[in-house]
C-alpha cells in the first residue's frame, strides 16, 4: 500500500522484493547458526558418552544436510524432515523452519484487487506450510474505534464478510494445524485449542487431566446448531445433542461437556 504519509524505506512499494529480503535475513541467521555448531561439533562432538556422541554425530548429519539448502536459499521448512529429525532440532529455533503467515497490507481501495495481489505473490511463493494473504491494516484500525453495529455496517458496505483479524487467526490456526472446542458454564465460555485430529480425550485432557483419566463420554453440538437452538437443554430435546464416545473426532467450534468420574 502506497502511502505519502508512511514512505517505503526502499522507496517504493514492492511485496515481492521486500518477501525477498526477509526470507535472505531469516536464511543467513539460521546459516550462521547451522556453521558455529558444526564446528563446535567437529570440535568437541566426538567426546563424551556413547549416547552423547550418538546424538552428536546424529545432530551434525541433519545440520549438515540443512547446511547446503540454506546457502541455495531454501528454508529448512521446505527440507521434508521427519518428526525424529523436528525434535532434534528443536532446540535451535530456526527461523525459516517456522511456518509462515504473508500479510500483504493494501489501502482501502484495492481491496477489490486483493484476490489478484495474493494469487501473484502465492504463486511465486511456493514453500511448504506458508500461506499468503491481505488486509488493511488502516479499515481494521478504524473496525476498532467503532461500536459492533456501526462496524458491521461499515464491513457491509465494504463487502467484507469478516474482519481482518478474524481471518488472520483463522489462517493462523490452520497454519499451525489447530482447531478449538468450546466449552461454556455458569461462570466462563473458553475455546481450547487442540491438534487437528484430535479425540474426545485429547479435548478432555486438554481442560484437565483428571477429566481425561476419568473420560465417560461427550456430549457435543457444533456452535452453530447450539445458536440455531438456543440452549443446550434445547439441543437436546431436538435430537441435536450427541453423546460421543473417547474416539470421536473433535471438530472446529464443536461445544463439548465432558463427563467424567471422579
Amino acid at each position: 500500500w502506497d502511502d505519502p504519509h508512511h514512505p517505503h524505506p526502499s522507496g517504493s512499494v514492492d511485496p515481492k522484493r521486500d518477501l525477498e529480503q526477509l526470507d535472505l535475513e531469516f536464511t543467513l541467521a539460521d546459516l550462521a547458526q547451522v556453521d558455529r555448531r558444526l564446528e563446535r561439533l567437529q570440535a568437541t562432538g566426538r567426546h563424551g558418552t556413547p549416547a552423547e556422541r550418538e546424538a552428536n554425530e546424529r545432530e551434525e548429519a541433519i545440520l549438515s544436510r540443512l547446511k547446503p539448502a540454506l546457502e541455495a536459499g531454501r528454508p529448512i521448512r521446505d527440507e521434508g524432515l521427519d518428526e525424529d529429525e523436528e525434535k532434534a532440532l528443536r532446540c535451535f529455533r530456526f527461523l525459516t523452519q517456522k511456518p509462515v503467515l504473508v500479510l500483504l497490507n493494501v489501502g482501502e481501495g484495492d481491496i477489490a484487487k486483493s484476490p489478484a495481489l495474493i494469487e501473484q505473490i502465492a504463486s511465486g511463493y511456493q514453500h511448504q506450510h506458508a500461506m499468503v494473504d491481505a488486509l488493511s491494516a488502516r479499515i481494521e484500525m478504524e473496525l476498532g474505534e467503532l461500536e459492533p453495529d456501526e462496524a458491521a455496517v461499515f464491513m457491509d458496505e465494504l463487502g467484507l464478510h469478516e474482519s481482518s483479524l478474524d481471518r488472520v487467526i483463522g489462517l493462523s490456526y490452520k497454519l499451525v494445524g489447530l482447531i478449538s472446542f468450546l466449552t461454556a458454564g455458569p461462570d466462563e465460555v473458553r475455546a481450547w485449542p487442540v491438534p487437528d485430529g484430535s479425540n474426545a480425550v485429547d479435548a478432555a485432557g486438554a481442560i484437565h487431566t483428571d477429566l481425561a483419566h476419568g473420560f465417560i463420554r461427550a456430549e457435543t453440538i457444533a456452535y452453530e446448531d447450539l445458536l440455531e437452538m438456543g440452549s443446550m437443554a434445547e439441543a437436546k430435546k431436538h435430537g441435536r445433542l450427541r453423546s460421543e464416545g473417547k474416539t470421536y473426532r473433535v471438530r472446529d467450534g464443536d461445544v463439548i461437556e465432558i463427563l467424567f468420574s471422579k
